[in-house]
């Protein structure tokens, strides 16, 4: 059975923000580092609940959304804080903005499919 594209996106995600927290200052590895691994795992776990419940599905799809826009919020406080440079800023907002529109699509599926 194949993967639907989110959750290889999100996948993808996760892997390089993974790979690029572990490059953040000491003193920001506790602090940004760790809030956006959560943010990024609360996101998948939104998406798997999703997938696994379908009576529950619009309600995980609504977290999940929530879920990416806290961490859009805390990309963008990286790389004002210098976490992330303008380039790995660019590449993962097209990587986020790619999940946001196949989640989206999602969320505008009628229920049961």
């Amino acid at each position: 059975m194949q993967e639907s594209p989110i959750f290889t996106r999100t996948h993808d995600l996760q892997l390089w923000l993974l790979r690029a927290t572990r490059n953040f200052p000491r003193d920001q590895r506790f602090v940004m580092a760790k809030r956006v691994q959560q943010q990024v795992f609360a996101l998948q776990d939104h998406l798997v609940a999703a997938n696994r419940d379908k009576a529950h599905t619009p309600v995980h799809l609504l977290q999940a959304d929530m879920a990416l826009i806290s961490l859009r919020k805390s990309l963008l406080l990286c790389h004002q804080l210098t976490l992330l440079t303008p380039g790995q800023y660019q590449h993962v907002s097209q990587i986020d903005a790619e999940v946001g529109r196949l989640l989206g699509a999602w969320r505008k599926q009628p229920a049961g499919k």
